[in-house]
């Protein structure tokens, strides 16, 4: 009885947990999971990256995510996004997601600098619920489901070399995954609004201030406010604020001129603080330079 009562505690845990999007501090290497409508506007270049987040370590099952993905421009005006993201929480009890999606982004030209794109994202999720170990798998109560559903999303994100914001929702399809008339996932429709600024502080150094608000029906809303500073277009460092939840502290360097690598680490202000040593995040990005033109920008876009 103690051990259905714990399972259940866990399954109710994972309904609440799987109603957000997977959480990242290093969302501005990969907008484009956040926005559809997001474009590296380089026409020559090829951006390919991963991502992985260990959450909440030292908590038995908490969540870890895993994601690929690549910006790829067919033209000055058309920019084509891959995604492929595996989000886990949960050990015996665990539930599973597997989302690829593509993104198709058209850029309108306003003046000069100014831009505006339209965005379009399309693909499936897979959601599995699976109940392992000696102490659960043979339990009629706790067995395995999944189910797919289709992904689609649109945004708008208008862009300067200076500034960008951006209005999205990457799901405009709710779906729900049950098992014995429970529902272990809620995938709510999230609607996401992002900005920054970049300031050029002398020739050196910038500064980026930006911020990322989520909301969805049924959860609080979620903000991330950050500050970046760039030096000498190979390093940065970074701060973060997530509302009542987290303060982070991130670093990129640019190995080499095509090459990126990214830490962060969030250390929790909630009541979760006491539970866990924080989250850890890595982002590796490469740049293509497939007509070699990359000399040409002189001075790389800040986001």
């Amino acid at each position: 009885m103690k051990i259905k009562l714990l399972i259940l505690f866990i399954a109710c845990s994972l309904s609440a947990l799987a109603q957000q999007e997977p959480q990242y501090t290093n969302y501005m290497y990969n907008m484009s999971m956040v926005n559809p409508a997001y474009m590296i506007n380089e026409p020559s270049l090829i951006e390919v990256g991963a991502l992985y987040r260990t959450q909440w370590v030292g908590v038995d099952g908490a969540p870890k995510t895993a994601n690929v993905f690549a910006n790829i421009p067919l033209s000055e005006k058309i920019e084509l996004g891959v995604n492929y993201l595996n989000d886990n929480i949960g050990g015996n009890v665990n539930m599973s997601e597997n989302v690829f999606n593509i993104d198709a982004a058209y850029k309108i030209n306003l003046k000069r600098d100014l831009n505006l794109s339209f965005g379009l994202k399309m693909g499936f999720d897979h959601l599995n619920f699976s109940a392992i170990g000696s102490n659960v798998s043979g339990d009629p109560s706790f067995g395995n489901t999944d189910k797919t559903v289709i992904n689609i999303g649109a945004g708008a994100f208008l862009f300067h070399k200076d500034y960008y914001v951006g209005v999205s929702s990457p799901n405009l399809i709710p779906g729900d995954l049950e098992f014995n008339d429970q529902v272990f996932y809620n995938n709510s429709i999230h609607v996401f609004l992002i900005g920054g600024y970049i300031f050029e502080l002398d020739d050196m150094f910038k500064l980026k201030p930006s911020t990322v608000i989520k909301y969805t029906g049924g959860a609080p809303l979620s903000v991330d406010v950050s500050a970046n500073v760039m030096y000498d277009n190979k390093f940065e460092l970074g701060v973060s604020y997530r509302y009542q939840d987290a303060i982070s502290g991130l670093a990129v360097f640019n190995v080499t001129p095509d090459l990126r690598i990214g830490y962060a680490h969030d250390f929790n202000t909630s009541q979760l603080k006491s539970f866990n040593n924080g989250s850890h995040e890595f982002v590796l990005l490469y740049r293509f330079d497939v007509l070699g033109l990359s000399k040409t920008y002189s001075s790389p876009r800040f986001y």
